[in-house]
This record gives C-alpha cells, sequence and structure tokens, in this order.
C-alpha cells in the first residue's frame, strides 16, 4: 500500500479545505501528504525577445509558489506532525491527478476549483478522478459532523466490496460510530425466480424486506469481524437511495460509496448516486472504486516550490 495521501491544490477556498482535511487523513494513516498543483504552461514572449513559460491565464510563477506555499502552512497547521511536500505538474488537472491516484493511498480535492462552472456544486475535475482515480477519492463538501458517522452506502454489488472495506478502515481510524444504510425498493431489487411457480407471494413486500435486510447484514460481515471495535448500526430503509443518503449525510462526518451501484449500465465507470452524491450530499465524500490500468503518458514534473 502506497505510504502517501495526495491532494489536489489550485488556490480556490476549496481545495483550501481539502488540504486541511487531506493533512487530517494522513495524520490518523500515519503517512506523508504530497500536494500537487497541475499548471499547463504555454509559451511567450518577454518584453525583450526572451522566450518564457507562464501558465495560460497569465499568473507567473511566482504566484504558483505562493499558492503552494499558502496550501503548505494550510496543512501545516491542521497537522504539524505531518511530512508535507508540494510538487508543481505540467498537465491539465484531470489528467494530473489521475496519474497522481496511482502513487497514492488517497486523492482528496475540492468539490470545486477555480475553473468551475457557475451552477455545477461538484467540479468537472472531482468528477472526474473520482470516475477514473486508481485510489479512493475524497471529496471535500460541507466539513460535516464530527461528532457524526461514517455513512456507508451498501447495495451489496461485488464493486461495493471496496467501500465497505474503506468505511470500516476509516471509521476505525476516526474512532467514529458506522452507520451502514441499504435502501431499497420493489423495482431496484433483484428478482430471483421463486423456488415453486405456485409462490405467487415471493416477491412480497415482506419477503422483500427481509430479503434486503439479510443482503445489507451479509454485505458487512466480513468487515465487522476485521474490526470488532468498531460500532455498527445497521439501517434499511424502504426508500430511494440517493433520498436516503442525502437525509443520512446531513448528520454524518463522512459518507462512503462505490464507484458503481448493481443498478448501473455496462461501461459506466461512475453511477448515478455516487455521481448525485458528489453533488448534492451534505458532508464529504469518498468515492471507492476498482483500480485501473496505469494511464500512458506520464505527466512531466515541473519545480516545486523552494523549502521554507
Amino acid at each position: 500500500m502506497s505510504d502517501l495521501v495526495i491532494a489536489g491544490i489550485d488556490g480556490s477556498a476549496s481545495s483550501l479545505a481539502a488540504v486541511e482535511a487531506a493533512a487530517q487523513e494522513a495524520r490518523l494513516r500515519e503517512v506523508d501528504l504530497h500536494l500537487v498543483h497541475a499548471c499547463v504552461r504555454t509559451a511567450t514572449r518577454a518584453p525583450r525577445g526572451a522566450s518564457v513559460q507562464i501558465p495560460p491565464d497569465g499568473t507567473p510563477h511566482m504566484t504558483v509558489e505562493r499558492l503552494t506555499a499558502e496550501a503548505e502552512d494550510r496543512a501545516r497547521a491542521a497537522a504539524p506532525e505531518v511530512n508535507v511536500t508540494t510538487a508543481v505538474v505540467g498537465g491539465h488537472t484531470p489528467t494530473v491527478l489521475t496519474a497522481q491516484s496511482f502513487a497514492a493511498q488517497l486523492m482528496v480535492v475540492g468539490s470545486r476549483g477555480l475553473g468551475g462552472f457557475a451552477g455545477l456544486v461538484a467540479g468537472s475535475n472531482a468528477v472526474h478522478l473520482a470516475a477514473h482515480g486508481a485510489s479512493p477519492v475524497l471529496v471535500v463538501r460541507a466539513p460535516g459532523d464530527p461528532t457524526g458517522p461514517v455513512l456507508l452506502a451498501v447495495d451489496g454489488s461485488p464493486a461495493g466490496i471496496g467501500a465497505v472495506r474503506f468505511a470500516f478502515a476509516e471509521a476505525a481510524l476516526r474512532g467514529a460510530d458506522l452507520l451502514a444504510l441499504h435502501a431499497w425498493t420493489p423495482w431496484n431489487a433483484p428478482m430471483p425466480p421463486p423456488p415453486d411457480a405456485a409462490m405467487p407471494y415471493a416477491g412480497a413486500p415482506g419477503t422483500l424486506a427481509e430479503r434486503e435486510a439479510c443482503l445489507l447484514s451479509e454485505a458487512i460481515a466480513d468487515q465487522r469481524a476485521v474490526h470488532p471495535d468498531v460500532n455498527v448500526v445497521r439501517r434499511t430503509v424502504r426508500r430511494g437511495t440517493r433520498e436516503a443518503l442525502l437525509d443520512a449525510s446531513r448528520t454524518a462526518q463522512l459518507l462512503v460509496v462505490g464507484a458503481r451501484g448493481r443498478g448501473g449500465f455496462a461501461g459506466l465507470l461512475l453511477g448515478s448516486v455516487s455521481q448525485a452524491m458528489l453533488h448534492q450530499a451534505h458532508c464529504p465524500v469518498a468515492v471507492v472504486r476498482a483500480a485501473a490500468a496505469v494511464p500512458s503518458g506520464a505527466a512531466t514534473t515541473l519545480p516545486a516550490a523552494r523549502p521554507r
């Protein structure tokens, strides 16, 4: 397992909040924190004809250094015992952060950066990283309730196993309760054929409710054995998944979801519920998916901010 928590930074208030959260995550895991700023550089002409390299928005490199220095200061203030490093990496932000995720135990980003579009609650960089990143991705939205539980969305799908493991480990690190929530309706519950064609009641609501409660218990059974000290609250509700999670997120310190659930379409890297939570949840959201292949075209690392 990697010994790094990596946070993407861009100078926005959202990314600085992510830096503070990332510092706390690194402290809990007893690993280093690496702060990464992606910068696309383009050639321009200096007054005397010398070619220089600056970001396309005209921000001089000294401002980039100040940006990384401010983020580093925030991280050290949030968790003084954590070793913090910084880097400026050449490339577009989604590509850079996705590449960085293959070296991370956890990626942390703000919900929106400086380049966001009005009306979007979660920025395109956060959504792209959640869909394509190799490591779990923590998207810092509202701060969450520090006394609340870690909220785990359970759907019983194989794709959700990683989310279950992550949520239990996170609850153990934080010393928090774990609220395992499974929402279902007769329309999204899988319907196995009845053992006897003469049993039309096999799909009756009462029978479905019992089966869905068993699904929740089975989905978390292994990790309950791994983390016996984590206090687990199981909740099965007959309700739409998005609505149930949004309500529960109001009193949670963290929401953990799988990238895709059992109702997803083949080929989608990020399911509709996960995307909805990135845009609407009332607390930070961790998205956990299976690792993908290492992308080609590694980004180039530019000089980091000077030691201070």
